[in-house]
């Protein structure tokens, strides 16, 4: 689609072009109750091109989720991220070889001991990709984790769960225990590690180069509503 308006602001928290309120895909107005965010997606919109590219619109994107997709019933979306309670990255280690161990351990312990801490909860750790079940009490402490988030956190955060396979990482970033970057390499650390080992292989590459932009800037959506 082609640029169309000239000016972008903001009025109550909705986007404006020219005026006109900006419309999600379900055509409800794209406003937000977060002044930092409604700044973000402005901005996103100044920064267009002669042709619209929603690629470079991440904010946008997940605030039209937040709207048309979580906010009409927050606990069928919550239903269906707290199921990775149940199988979280972090709890299942590698069989070999000794020095991959070495640094899942250094780079998952710290995301289980916060949690551990911070939820009062147990987790069973398992070598291998064997399910293995957690404590029902631990499923229920991250589900109601889940639950008391706004539909705006839950649309920043399914990608932050789906692109790393760790509800906890998310929780961890939404709380401000780690950062976007370094909690992206950590739940990627065995496809980075075996890439340093093996070499890189240039499509692998641009699919994880994609997922750390998304993952990147759902971590930064989340920061925008404080």
């Amino acid at each position: 689609m082609k640029r169309f308006y000239t000016d972008v602001t903001i009025e109550d928290g909705a986007i404006r072009l020219d005026g006109r309120i900006v419309k999600t895909p379900d055509r409800a107005a794209l406003s937000v109750p977060y002044p930092a965010l409604a700044t973000a997606i402005a901005a996103e919109w100044r920064a267009q091109g002669d042709v619209l590219d929603p690629r470079s619109m991440p904010m946008t994107g997940l605030a039209n989720a937040a709207i048309d997709r979580v906010a009409p019933d927050p606990p069928a979306f919550v239903a269906t991220l707290a199921g990775y309670a149940e199988t979280d990255l972090l709890c299942y280690r590698a069989l070999t070889p000794p020095e991959l161990l070495i640094e899942e351990k250094a780079a998952w312990d710290p995301l289980l001991d916060w949690a551990r801490a911070r939820y009062d909860v147990h987790f069973e750790i398992v070598a291998g990709i064997v399910h293995c079940p957690q404590p029902p009490a631990t499923v229920a402490r991250l589900r109601e984790a889940l639950t008391v988030r706004s539909p705006f956190a839950l649309a920043a955060m399914a990608p932050l769960i789906t692109i790393s396979g760790s509800l906890v990482t998310a929780l961890a970033i939404a709380e401000g225990a780690i950062d976007g970057e370094p909690a992206f390499e950590a739940t990627h650390l065995d496809e980075i590690w075996q890439a340093r080992r093996w070499g890189e292989d240039a499509l692998a590459t641009q699919t994880r180069d994609a997922r750390r932009r998304d993952f990147t800037a759902a971590a930064r959506f989340l920061q925008l509503l404080d």
